[in-house]
């Protein structure tokens, strides 16, 4: 069946340390070198979403995207420290669990089988991306 996607940008500034209590502090700055430093550092974050149609589905519109997108995700990260964020008390704040905390928070808002992936930029060298597998979209 033919079947167009769109991907959406949007843009939050937000603070966190890289930092597990499972590793001592050596550990800890050994792993995670100078995003380890205990008073934080920050990001401009880009996070890409894609929606698909397909068959006599059509696609879910740009605007209520971008309403879900601004009201979940935006708002929710925008100028915060990710580690004071709840999702993130037994997960460290690292881009693979970010974009994959923002497609669990987006999923059950866009009709299944739209949301096709969500990628955040974190740095020029950094991208993440995530899809769940097909079974549970």
């Amino acid at each position: 069946m033919p079947q167009i996607t769109v991907t959406r940008r949007y843009r939050f500034c937000a603070a966190h340390r890289l930092h597990t209590d499972h590793l001592t502090s050596d550990q800890n700055r050994a792993a995670f070198g100078k995003c380890n430093n205990p008073n934080g550092h920050g990001h401009n974050y880009v996070v890409l979403v894609t929606v698909r149609s397909g068959g006599s589905r059509e696609l879910f519109p740009l605007n209520q995207l971008d309403r879900v997108v601004e009201e979940t995700i935006v708002r929710r990260f925008d100028h915060r420290d990710l580690n004071q964020d709840q999702e993130f008390t037994a997960a460290t704040t690292t881009g693979e669990n970010l974009v994959k905390l923002i497609w669990a928070l987006l999923a059950p808002k866009i009709p299944a089988g739209s949301l096709v992936k969500v990628g955040v930029i974190e740095t020029r060298d950094n991208y993440f991306e995530y899809a769940a597998p097909a079974a549970s979209r």
